[in-house]
């Protein structure tokens, strides 16, 4: 019985020691994997054998494959990486904003809304002259242009926001499917007795990539399931996912579920680009409204009192028709003929107090305290503030990110050294595993020989 043992100590110890190369061998293959959690082996005495009023030890045998990680890193890991994706897509389209102003500039909406006041300055001293009534059509037109470039390409900008807020969407749809598929492998595993790390691996890569796209709270239950809610809706589970879809309603995007609940997001990059489309697009866009009315309504209450140098002259003339759909409309009369921009306060032709009045706008408190100039600079000064705002935030979400990442490689990370340090110790049990059979079989063949 004492030569059997041996084989039988031996052959599981044999066992025993090429799973653990097995499980190094696996640590070293993905030493350069970003999402591996290192494994280690739990390697225990079997359970004793009682013989002859003595307890036997058995041997050893690989008890557990314990995946290293810290559940509190990775959790804060996902927190800070939907902070920094929020930060990050913000930072990234403002900077795209910032240059459809294009201030400071001599084609920037600031000067060009000078140029404009200043032409009927000049206009002002020779009211008949034709070629300043040129000027001052040619700076309107400079000036509408200016300001239809300006709508124009933030309605690009946000239309291209729309469009990729509804990849984003399929993304999440996409993960949020993964994430289940896996939990399913991941519970079956658990509830076998075996651990599923390598499927664990692939399910916190899955949530840290959702986690880019919004702000997510997980729970795990006895199964080893994630519970994952976004903007306190219940998102998925082993059972089911929720499938969202994308809303753009009243002028306002928003993640929707199919059945039209609305989480609320309040980072990740979705969050980031529902923000500047319906916050910070929306503002900027509507103090350029603003403005673009009220160079409208203030040259017209004073250009429809003034007459023009036609003969007869002519009063009761707008010199804009409006501010439509983004655009400053010149009235298409004045586009034709350059005599119907009225400047006469008395219907004289070198009368040219109106213009002068008209000059003058650009130094009146018009809106909220101030000047045209002075509210378009606050606007761009705005945007500019918003972007530093986000790339302070980046910097600052990122140097945290970076020490959680630290902290989780020091975790998870595998190290080669230490990893072939323990191929030698495996591999020097493994070959005394090999020669405690050969001794048996010795000690066997010497039994045979005495028969």
């Amino acid at each position: 019985m004492g030569i059997s043992r041996i084989l039988d100590i031996s052959k599981r110890s044999l066992l025993t020691y090429q799973n653990a190369l097995d499980v190094t061998a696996h640590n070293i293959a993905n030493a350069s994997n970003p999402d591996y959690s290192r494994q280690r082996v739990i390697l225990s005495a079997t359970t004793p054998e009682n013989n002859a009023g003595f307890y036997w030890g058995s041997g050893v045998t690989l008890s557990s494959i314990n995946r290293m990680t810290n559940d509190l890193i990775v959790r804060q890991l996902d927190s800070y990486t939907s902070k920094l994706s929020y930060s990050d897509k913000q930072a990234e389209l403002l900077g795209q904003i910032e240059q459809v102003f294009s201030e400071p500039s001599d084609q920037g909406l600031s000067a060009l809304i000078n140029q404009f006041f200043n032409s009927w300055q000049s206009l002002s001293v020779n009211p008949s002259s034709i070629p300043l009534r040129n000027d001052v059509l040619n700076s309107a037109k400079s000036l509408s242009l200016k300001i239809q470039d300006i709508n124009s390409n933030l309605d690009l900008i946000k239309s291209s926001i729309s469009s990729e807020f509804r990849d984003k969407v399929n993304q999440i749809n996409s993960l949020l499917q993964d994430i289940k598929n896996l939990n399913i492998q991941i519970s079956s595993v658990t509830n076998s007795g075996q651990s599923p790390n390598d499927l664990l691996d692939q399910r916190d890569k899955s949530i840290n990539e959702l986690s880019k796209l919004v702000d997510i709270n997980v729970i795990y239950n006895n199964n080893n399931s994630a519970m994952i809610s976004i903007g306190g809706i219940l998102a998925v589970d082993s059972n089911f996912t929720v499938t969202f879809d994308t809303s753009l309603q009243n002028g306002k995007l928003n993640l929707i579920t199919t059945d039209g609940k609305s989480p609320i997001i309040t980072n990740g990059e979705l969050s980031a680009l529902a923000d500047l489309y319906n916050k910070n697009i929306a503002g900027y866009q509507n103090d350029i409204d603003t403005i673009a009315n009220q160079i409208v309504s203030s040259v017209n209450s004073l250009h429809s009192t003034a007459y023009s140098i036609e003969n007869p002259p002519q009063t009761g003339i707008n010199f804009f028709d409006g501010y439509i759909d983004g655009k400053l409309e010149i009235n298409p009369n004045i586009l034709s003929d350059v005599r119907k921009i009225a400047v006469s306060s008395d219907g004289t032709s070198g009368n040219g107090d109106i213009a002068k009045t008209i000059s003058e706008l650009a130094d009146k408190k018009l809106i909220d305290g101030f000047t045209l100039s002075e509210k378009f600079s606050t606007l761009v000064n705005k945007i500019g503030s918003d972007k530093q705002t986000m790339d302070n935030l980046s910097t600052s979400n990122k140097l945290v990110l970076d020490q959680l990442q630290n902290q989780k490689d020091s975790v998870s990370g595998v190290s080669v050294d230490e990893e072939m340090t323990n191929v030698l110790k495996f591999q020097r049990a493994y070959d005394a595993s090999a020669k405690l059979i050969k001794i048996a079989d010795d000690l066997f063949q010497t039994l045979l020989d005495m028969v």
